[in-house]
């Protein structure tokens, strides 16, 4: 059992967060689950500060690598923060002509990237040819994409702005709007795969990727669709983009040491890392997936979502509207919150946001013997906002596959406002990780919570 802190509590009666554990608790019936189709992962595609695939990121993250430099695409000199989690060496040509790159901005490329991977990792084709077998073929009017994005294409905002105050208003790309807008991603990647089912973006801040592969799951669950695309994309170290987070005081100015700058739930952490690339899952019905012979990565058993109506970039200090995502997710999924293994925080490495969530999480599982492991990976990709809940959902999927935990990296003093059951290390967990819980938290206010289940039929 994880002592609390005996400081730095909420102001508010006691009762008041055992009332908002109760009142969430109400779990649905057996036979109402029994409605819902299954929902599974079956394919996952990643561009990170970490490597440019799934498999490179995830072998640089538990051994521990770290993907946070020095900013090099722009002159920093003047800039408070000077650090970010680029995408490196990154080549968009095997996914698009250089004559479509051209038009859209690189959270868009990262974007159409990592669908592309996830895509062919599910080993499907989205056609209805009679040529095709079974194992590849799906229906394009029975799949559908959600990818989104928390600021979408603001370095060519920023260009087209430049451009239209040195050059004149006839210099202005007209490809300046379709290149930035936030659904992008999403509709160029239905173009190029002929994808014709449902069709979305949220645009949900630091939540944006969790609330695409939750709905997208319910699309699923409910029959609307038998398979999706779903994650987010992310391109914000951009000039602005940085000089705006610097200037309100949330990001880490540990500008000498770049690869030691992200330290979630750590005493000495100063603000997060802005990072950049995207994350996408392949999502199907169990039905579908079987029908197919797919080759099932885990199961989403779970999607909680609350709102904290608190303020429009703090969490509440008692972690109320986390307390009530994680557990509407643990409900949706029916089972005991003692069963979760592993949780990816959320955890940027802000002074108030890791505590509030380190609250929140003691108490969703104050009455479990073992708590569960905790890691933010973050520590070693900076903070991807619009597409952390992609990235970070493939790496709880991937937990729970390879039966490995990855590490919160620079936690060498924890927070005591901060006491969990911390991985700071590689390591293989002492019973099997059935359950694996990733968090998403986003400016104003927006939570999300992802339950993956290691996939037994």
């Amino acid at each position: 059992m994880v002592n609390k802190p005996t400081n730095n509590m909420p102001n508010e009666p006691a009762n008041q967060i055992e009332n908002t554990i109760q009142s969430s608790h109400h779990k649905p019936s057996h036979q109402q689950r029994a409605d819902r189709q299954r929902v599974v992962i079956t394919g996952m595609g990643a561009v990170t500060p970490l490597g440019l695939d799934v498999a490179s990121s995830w072998d640089n993250l538990i051994k521990g690598f770290s993907g946070i430099t020095t900013i090099h695409h722009f002159d920093v000199t003047d800039y408070r923060s000077q650090i970010s989690g680029t995408v490196k060496n990154f080549d968009i040509t095997p996914y698009l002509s250089a004559k479509e790159a051209k038009r859209y901005d690189k959270f868009v490329h990262y974007g159409v990237a990592a669908a592309s991977m996830a895509l062919h990792h599910a080993g499907l084709i989205v056609d209805i040819s009679p040529e095709l077998t079974p194992l590849q073929a799906v229906n394009p009017e029975r799949m559908g994409v959600i990818i989104g994005s928390g600021i979408g294409g603001l370095q060519t905002l920023e260009d087209s702005t430049n451009t239209l105050s040195q050059k004149g208003v006839r210099r202005v790309s007209p490809f300046t709007l379709p290149a930035s807008i936030i659904n992008m991603t999403a509709g160029l990647t239905a173009i190029k795969f002929g994808i014709k089912g449902a069709n979305l973006a949220t645009a949900t801040a630091c939540t944006t990727s969790a609330h695409a592969i939750g709905l997208a799951a319910r699309l699923i669950a409910y029959g609307d669709c038998d398979v999706m695309l779903a994650g987010g994309s992310e391109k914000g170290s951009s000039p602005v983009g940085m000089a705006g987070f610097a200037n309100m005081g949330a990001l880490s100015t540990r500008n000498d040491d770049p690869e030691q700058a992200s330290r979630p739930f750590d005493n000495d952490r100063d603000g997060f890392v802005l990072g950049d690339g995207a994350g996408v899952l392949v999502l199907e019905s169990l039905a579908h997936a079987k029908a197919r012979g797919a080759t099932i990565l885990a199961e989403l058993a779970g999607f909680g979502m609350s709102d904290d109506a608190h303020h429009i970039t703090a969490p509440p200090a008692d972690g109320n509207g986390a307390i009530r995502a994680m557990q509407l997710a643990i409900n949706d999924a029916g089972v005991d919150p003692c069963e979760v293994g592993y949780i990816n925080a959320h955890g940027t490495s802000t002074p108030a946001g890791d505590i509030a969530e380190a609250l929140a999480i003691q108490t969703v599982f104050t009455d479990c013997a073992m708590q569960p492991f905790v890691s933010s990976t973050k520590s070693v990709t900076g903070h991807l906002l619009g597409a952390a809940g992609g990235v970070e959902a493939i790496f709880s999927i991937l937990a729970l596959t390879e039966q490995t935990l990855p590490p919160s990296v620079n936690l060498y003093q924890v927070d005591p406002a901060c006491q969990l059951n911390h991985v700071m290390q590689t390591k293989t967990p002492p019973n099997p990780l059935c359950y694996a819980l990733s968090n998403s938290f986003g400016f104003g206010g927006t939570n999300a919570s992802l339950l993956f289940a290691r996939y037994s039929a």
